[in-house]
């Protein structure tokens, strides 16, 4: 089933919007704190962040740090565009106070 109102399926699963929110501010965000902050598997979590880099939304790199791999996530233009149209689309379905 797709989510109502235009709402991007993509986006609108809660593990993924809570990935979008959190990179929404702009900054690399490393895979351990993305795993903290959606309280997730390991394995859960990157099979939620693959289909947000497959539809181009995040771009991942990956350094070592002291001798140890780490795995950063940043939002690309695309994917502030479409968590921006989310949002509108979100209030849009929101009732007025």
């Amino acid at each position: 089933m797709s989510p109502p109102g235009g709402l991007d399926a993509v986006i609108h699963a809660p593990v993924r919007l809570a990935v979008m929110s959190s990179l929404s501010q702009g900054d690399e965000i490393e895979f351990t704190v993305l795993r903290e902050r959606t309280s997730t598997s390991d394995g859960n979590l990157a099979t939620h962040l693959q289909r947000l880099e497959k539809a181009g939304y995040i771009k991942v790199r990956k350094r070592f740090v002291k001798r140890r791999p780490q795995t950063l996530y940043q939002m690309t233009d695309a994917g502030r565009l479409a968590f921006l149209g989310y949002l509108d689309a979100l209030d849009a379905l929101l009732p007025r106070r």
